[in-house]
């Protein structure tokens, strides 16, 4: 190591980092980073059930037979992403059932995430897909194209562009 690298500030967010600002060793943190994951899980793993417990019952209602070839396929497409989605925002509690008491703890954080992320991309797809649908009945194709444009927009900024920018600026989105 040289002079430089020991006269190194932390970098937020590593371990140095939060050993120095939270008193925290890397085992705490991936403690505290698992529960916070799955916390941030069950918030949105409960309108997933919901969702997903409707689609399933709609196959079944007297309109399903009304639906033409793109509204089938629709249908189709938002009933498996949120078969998907639920499936990847549950995969962290499975792993850690799986690999508990195994000390890979921070291990588990990582793929959580990456679960997590996956999770959330299938779930804008069952919210888009669905809300193009619904729409698609409702008003005409033309509406529901134009408002699911603008919902996979608002997804693109608030779920991608503001982490992103906040990222970057290190908290700020000047």
């Amino acid at each position: 190591m040289t002079q430089l690298d020991s006269d190194a500030a932390p970098v937020p967010g590593d371990d140095a980092w939060n050993a120095e600002q939270r008193d925290e060793g890397p085992l705490r943190r991936a403690d505290r980073n698992f529960a916070e994951l799955l916390q941030e899980l069950r918030v949105v793993f409960t309108g997933v059930q919901i969702l997903f417990g409707f689609l399933l019952t709609l196959s079944f209602s007297a309109r399903f037979d009304a639906l033409d070839p793109f509204q089938h396929a629709v249908f189709m497409v938002t009933l498996v992403c949120a078969a998907v989605s639920s499936t990847l925002l549950l995969a962290p509690v499975a792993a850690h059932r799986t690999l508990f008491q195994r000390g890979l703890k921070r291990e588990l954080v990582a793929s959580g995430h990456r679960f997590a992320i996956a999770g959330l991309t299938a779930l804008a797809v069952t919210l888009s897909s669905g809300l193009l649908l619904v729409l698609d009945m409702a008003m005409g194709r033309g509406w529901a194209l134009g408002a699911t444009g603008a919902l996979l927009a608002l997804f693109a900024a608030t779920w991608l562009w503001v982490p992103l920018r906040l990222r970057r600026g290190h908290g700020t989105l000047d």
